[in-house]
């Protein structure tokens, strides 16, 4: 069952663009579909939107769901964007 999407921190999303644009290598730590603790490095190639939900592709080709993310280069994600 796929939960609703939770819009995550503005300030944080303007940081995951930044590190984007930069070309900065990082450590994604995230929860998979199952829920299990996962980390991934690498680069973050593209942040979009589909149906109101945002998702992050890395430069290997992983795709994540942005409300999946628990934090990034050590940086936790804050609650949601009001």
């Amino acid at each position: 069952m796929k939960m609703s999407y939770q819009p995550i921190d503005c300030n944080y999303y303007d940081r995951l663009e930044a590190w984007a644009t930069m070309r900065t290598p990082c450590l994604l730590v995230f929860l998979d579909e199952e829920g299990a603790q996962q980390e991934v490095s690498g680069l973050i190639a593209d942040l979009y939107t589909v149906n109101k939900a945002e998702y992050l592709r890395m430069d290997n080709g992983l795709t994540l769901r942005l409300d999946r993310l628990l934090s990034v280069n050590g940086i936790p994600v804050p609650g949601q964007c009001g």
